[in-house]
C-alpha cells in the first residue's frame, strides 16, 4: 500500500531547513573568500546604480550584491561563535582569568585577540578546504552555485561532527522528532550546530574544572594558614594572588594552556 504523501506543512518545514543550511555555509564560503583570496584578485562590487529618471534627473540604488555582503557581515560573529572552536577558547581563558583571581586582568579586549587567532590557527585547514574546493572553482566557473555549496560544506560538517558528542546529537535528533538518521553524514545541518555548541560548553568547563583544581588547593592552604594566625580579617585571595601568579608562570602556563586547547581539537 502507497504511503500517504508528506503533508505541505512537513514540505515547508523541509524547504526551510534546506534554505537555512544553504544560508549558513554560504556565509561560512564568503568568510573563507574574504580571508583566502589575494588582494590582487578580488573584484569589486558596484556600490550604487544610477539610473536616468526620463526627466533629466538621477535616481540611486543600492547593489543586491552589496545589501548580501551586508547582511552576511552582520552574521560573522554568530558564525565565528557557532560554527568554530571560538567558544570553547574564549570560555576557557575566561574561567582562567577567574581562577587566577586577577579581576579584569588580561582584559577582555586582549582574551578576545587571543581567542580569535587562535581560532584562526586551528580552522586554517578547514578554511583552506573551502576555499581550494568550493571558493575557487566557482570563481574560475568551474563548478555550479550548489554544487560550491556542496563541496563547502563538507569540511566545515566533519570539523563539527569531530568535536561533537553523540548524545547531543541524538538529544537534539529526539526533540526535532528525526528517526531517520542513521549515519553522521546524515544529520541534518541545522540540528548539528546546536549539537556541535552544546558539546564545545562542556568541553570548555571540563578544561575550565582541571584549570581551577590547583589555584582552589593554593586558596586553601593560604586560607588555612591565615586561619591558623588569626588573621582571620585578611582576605585570602590578596594572599594567595602572587603565588599563583609564580606558580602559572614557572610551569608556563600560558604555553601549555595554548598547546593543550590546540590539541583538544580533533581535525583528522
Amino acid at each position: 500500500m502507497p504511503s500517504a504523501p508528506p503533508s505541505g506543512k512537513k514540505i515547508n518545514m523541509m524547504a526551510n531547513k534546506t534554505l537555512l543550511s544553504k544560508f549558513f555555509i554560504a556565509a561560512v564560503a564568503l568568510v573563507a573568500a574574504a580571508i583566502a583570496l589575494p588582494a590582487a584578485a578580488q573584484v569589486g562590487l558596484p556600490v550604487v546604480n544610477m539610473t536616468d529618471d526620463g526627466s533629466g534627473g538621477t535616481k540611486y540604488s543600492l547593489t543586491l550584491q552589496l545589501l548580501a555582503l551586508m547582511s552576511v557581515l552582520t552574521l560573522l560573529p554568530s558564525l565565528l561563535l557557532m560554527m568554530t572552536s571560538f567558544v570553547r577558547i574564549i570560555i576557557v581563558f575566561s574561567l582562567l582569568r577567574q581562577a587566577l583571581g586577577t579581576a579584569q586582568t588580561p582584559p577582555n579586549q586582549v582574551l578576545v585577540g587571543l581567542a580569535l587567532f587562535l581560532t584562526l590557527f586551528i580552522m586554517a585547514p578547514v578554511l583552506s578546504s573551502v576555499y581550494d574546493d568550493a571558493i575557487t572553482p566557482y570563481f574560475e566557473e568551474q563548478i555550479s552555485f550548489e554544487t560550491a555549496m556542496v563541496a563547502a560544506e563538507a569540511p566545515i560538517r566533519t570539523f563539527m561532527l569531530n568535536q561533537t558528542r553523540e548524545s547531543d546529537i541524538g538529544m537534539f535528533l529526539e526533540i526535532a522528532g528525526n528517526t531517520e538518521v542513521t549515519e553522521p553524514a546524515d544529520v541534518p545541518f541545522l540540528t548539528l550546530v546546536p549539537a556541535f555548541i552544546t558539546s564545545e560548553l562542556k568541553s570548555a568547563f571540563s578544561i575550565g574544572f582541571l584549570i581551577y583544581i590547583p589555584f582552589v588547593v593554593i586558596d586553601l592552604v593560604v586560607a588555612s594558614v591565615l586561619m591558623s594566625m588569626g588573621m582571620m580579617m585578611l582576605s585570602p585571595m590578596m594572599i594567595s594572588m602572587p603565588f599563583k601568579l609564580m606558580l602559572f608562570v614557572l610551569v608556563d602556563g600560558w604555553t601549555l594552556i595554548m598547546g593543550s586547547l590546540t590539541a583538544s581539537f580533533a581535525l583528522s
